[in-house]
């Protein structure tokens, strides 16, 4: 599915560095880029003399050193487990897809298309781009794969990096992360409480403070379209007190006027009709059910009429948990159902609904935690003498293939130089190995916090402390 190809308007089929300023692929919708193509054109780096001060990070991109990792890993973790416990099965997708998929999903007129996507031509003039989310390429997976096939409901969920053009914040990036979860195959209710309930239980497994769901109903699509003249007639009454943003949207998205962010525009939408309140039937009692089920389950709850989401693929349920502790941009995860997508993609009449939680947005709240986030090694191996070096390097891989944490800094010769590294290593044990324990046949195991000692055999001591490890 999904073969259109084309080239932007601007850009050559020659050898050498144009500018694209505008990706066309399709007749009624464009996503401007503004970035350097080249093609044909292989640079000779061996004749740019480079120095490490301009060797740095792109701006809006970020490393997560060793001292960080297990923070993200306890993250990724715990967000695997509560996945499988509500039956999700992990996908993985493409880091770029075809540019006309976000487009088609997401839709021509949002921010994410219209500014932050990172679009760029193939060789052949393709026009790709760095998935800006998940769900998308979820959905495409799901119809290339003819996964409708399979039993229904098919249900999914990735970890993974995202790319947006944003402006760099605290836990907003321009490669952010992002654990999303998909449910394909049933307009029920209750798969909506589902995907909710989910997420607010990983996030509070987390600890994470002063979470709160807000929620609102998108209605259906023919909802929408009776809804939206009336509030464009609403709008154009106070277009003088919008930001340039908001003016922009009134006819093109004029939803996303109501989520603005700026006070002026908020004050100014104080009054406006709420789509709430031009619910079909149906759609009513959709909401109505999904609000008694979060009850049930115990989820508290606030009504926000203003969450409309970014995204135009959304329908009926729409969901964010915010903190106080994230400042104005304070969703930590968000989501909602979007029945028609998958047919929208070229697939089939397949109900889905999903949410995605920002990791950066997590990471930065778990800080603030009590829960420890750090690595440690259970055993250092300090071997000394020319006999205990040689020992030392055989025990330190019959312990790590027993499946335990060791390692010894191989710079040090001494039994003094050993423990001060040990101590820096933050090891829980040491076991000193010189000449004369290897003469011995035995080594001593050193608590390093009590300073308590114990002689124990060399022989089978990977499957001795294997045994007591793993016992506690």
């Amino acid at each position: 599915m999904m073969r259109e190809r084309c080239m932007g308007k601007g850009a050559s089929r020659h050898a050498g560095v144009g500018r694209v300023r505008t990706e066309t692929f399709s007749a009624s919708c464009q996503v401007r880029v503004d970035m350097p193509v080249a093609r044909g054109y292989s640079p000779d780096f061996s004749q740019r003399p480079l120095s490490m001060d301009s060797i740095k990070a792109i701006k809006g991109v970020k490393d997560i050193l060793p001292e960080e990792t297990p923070r993200w890993r306890l993250i990724e973790d715990t967000a695997r487990r509560w996945a499988l416990c509500y039956g999700y099965q992990e996908i993985r997708i493409p880091l770029f897809e075809l540019t006309a998929l976000f487009a088609r999903s997401i839709g021509s007129a949002t921010d994410i298309v219209e500014k932050e996507m990172y679009t760029f031509p193939d060789r052949d003039g393709t026009s790709l781009t760095l998935r800006p989310e998940g769900t998308a390429g979820t959905v495409r997976a799901f119809i290339e794969h003819n996964r409708a096939a399979d039993p229904l409901p098919q249900k999914y969920f990735y970890i993974g990096p995202m790319f947006r053009h944003e402006r760099p914040q605290a836990g907003r990036l321009r490669q952010f992360h992002q654990f999303g979860v998909e449910s394909f195959g049933t307009s029920d209710p209750r798969a909506d409480i589902e995907v909710i309930a989910l997420l607010w239980r990983l996030l509070s497994d987390l600890a994470l403070p002063d979470l709160t769901l807000e929620i609102n109903s998108l209605g259906s699509s023919g909802d929408r379209v009776a809804y939206k003249p009336l509030l464009r007639s609403f709008l154009s009454q106070q277009e003088s007190s919008f930001c340039e943003n908001c003016r922009r949207r009134m006819d093109t998205n004029p939803l996303r006027v109501l989520d603005c962010k700026v006070p002026e525009c908020r004050a100014a939408t104080e009054s406006a009709p709420r789509l709430m309140d031009h619910l079909s039937p149906e759609a009513r009692a959709h909401f109505d059910q999904v609000l008694s089920g979060l009850l049930a389950l115990g989820v508290p709850y606030q009504l926000n009429p203003r969450l409309v989401r970014g995204l135009d693929y959304y329908c009926l349920t729409s969901f964010e948990i915010t903190s106080s502790h994230l400042g104005a941009q304070n969703a930590v995860g968000a989501g909602g159902r979007y029945d028609g997508l998958v047919e929208t993609l070229g697939g089939p009449s397949v109900p889905a609904v999903g949410f995605a939680v920002g990791l950066e947005r997590v990471s930065l709240m778990l800080q603030k935690t009590s829960i420890s986030l750090r690595d440690e090694c259970l055993y250092y191996v300090a071997a000394f003498g020319e006999a205990g070096v040689k020992c030392g390097l055989v025990l330190l891989d019959e312990l790590r293939r027993a499946g335990l944490s060791a390692q010894c800094d191989y710079r040090s010769t001494s039994l003094k130089s050993h423990l001060r590294q040990a101590d820096r290593s933050k090891c829980r044990y040491a076991i000193l190995l010189g000449d004369d324990e290897v003469a011995r046949g035995t080594v001593i195991l050193r608590n390093l916090e009590s300073k308590a000692q114990e002689v124990l055999p060399l022989s089978g001591l990977g499957s001795l402390l294997r045994a007591r490890t793993f016992s506690t």
